[in-house]
């Protein structure tokens, strides 16, 4: 008998049977924590492909623009593409570029400001892109134990009903209870704690890329400064 008596209650402690037999509450806690869980995974999946992506399309525009092309040359190829990254920031540049010089441009300032100013609303756009989703990824790991907190007290405060109900301490009649509520902390810390090792490593990934545009953006505006110059000083001087 003892024996079908410890059996029995070794199924009742199973994963399942105490997701069954939680109250609602626990249970609506659990399943948006594993909610959570997918959530979080989907998004780590999909950072870690977008910035692997991300990565060798800078290496590989780095490459042709540093090569010698011509700019105009480039911009005719890129100009035509749905561009993102470093490829955005060279064409908002070089479409400011053109559209003021086909204006007529005469202030080298004027035109330079203007020059800086759409290559700044790119690169913030293109920031806010790679940047985009890590805020779930911090409300998932910092709010994700607090939640499972509170399953565990919903849990434990079922145990302590149970014992007033039944009037026994006896171990069989609490142990579902903390159970379930030990159930729920494990499962807030399985979304909370890839939450947050993904969202440190993805939040330095993502200042890497955006500094490697901010540092192109720079670059791209000294060239373009210089040529700024060649162009309109000419014009200048012939006034």
């Amino acid at each position: 008998m003892e024996q079908v008596g410890l059996a029995a209650a070794t199924a009742d402690v199973s994963l399942w049977s105490l997701f069954m037999q939680a109250g609602i509450v626990v249970k609506l806690v659990m399943l948006g924590l594993i909610a959570a869980s997918v959530w979080t995974w989907a998004i780590v999946i999909d950072k870690y492909l977008a910035y692997g992506r991300a990565r060798r399309q800078f290496d590989k525009f780095e490459q042709v623009f540093w090569s010698g092309q011509s700019l105009e040359e480039l911009y005719r190829t890129l100009s035509e593409r749905n561009n993102t990254g470093l490829a955005s920031i060279f064409v908002a540049a070089m479409r400011e570029w053109k559209k003021s010089f086909e204006r007529g441009a005469r202030s080298p300032i004027g035109l330079q400001m203007r020059i800086d100013r759409a290559m700044d609303v790119t690169l913030a756009r293109e920031t806010e892109y790679l940047s985009a989703r890590l805020g779930s990824l911090a409300t998932i790991g910092s709010a994700g134990p607090f939640i499972g907190l509170f399953g565990t007290v919903v849990g434990i405060m079922t145990s302590f009903q149970a014992i007033a109900g039944s009037k026994s301490t006896n171990l069989a009649v609490v142990a579902p209870g903390i159970a379930e509520a030990l159930l729920a902390t494990a499962i807030g810390l399985v979304a909370a704690i890839p939450a947050v090792i993904a969202y440190n490593k993805f939040s330095a990934d993502a200042g890497k890329l955006s500094g490697r545009m901010e540092g192109f953006a720079d670059e791209f505006s000294a060239i373009l400064s210089r040529q700024i110059d060649e162009k309109l000083q000419p014009r200048q001087a012939a006034q």
